[in-house]
């Protein structure tokens, strides 16, 4: 799996497509488990992720954290083999919302939070980690 994570309009979906121009693109349902991404893998294909955060905003109705987490990590393992056993590539493109100002609202501050553990256990999926900024993409892993 590739990890590519930037802020909002930092240019992460140009590097992806400029990258993977043959990839099929599948969107997290909010209402629907990670795994489920699974049914749009293809075989030779690279498949591309995106809708992190806002799929992770249906998870501020669960108030059990490691429960969650766990859950996804299981999942991201099972999409990780699959891809593999296909042959396709697999990219996650996800928001970094850990810089800039702290929200007031509690269920916003969960919010990064969740995105947060998020990213960290794809990264520690992921074979290569980009962070894009300003347009530039640069090598975390």
């Amino acid at each position: 799996m590739q990890l590519f994570i930037g802020g909002a309009c930092a240019g992460k979906r140009d590097a992806v497509i400029a990258r993977f121009p043959e990839a099929q693109w599948w969107r997290l349902d909010a209402a629907q488990p990670f795994i489920d991404s699974q049914q749009a893998l293809v075989a030779n294909t690279p498949l591309i992720i995106t809708g992190v955060l806002e799929w992770l905003g249906v998870a501020l109705e669960r108030d059990d954290n490691d429960a969650l987490r766990q859950q996804w990590q299981r999942e991201m393992i099972q999409l990780c083999q699959r891809a593999d056993e296909l042959n396709a590539a697999l990219i996650m493109i996800a928001t970094d919302v850990g810089r800039g100002v702290v929200p007031m609202e509690p269920e916003q501050r969960r919010l990064r939070d969740l995105n947060g553990w998020f990213t960290q256990d794809a990264t520690a999926q992921a074979e290569q980690v980009w962070y894009v900024r300003h347009g530039l993409v640069m090598a975390l892993k």
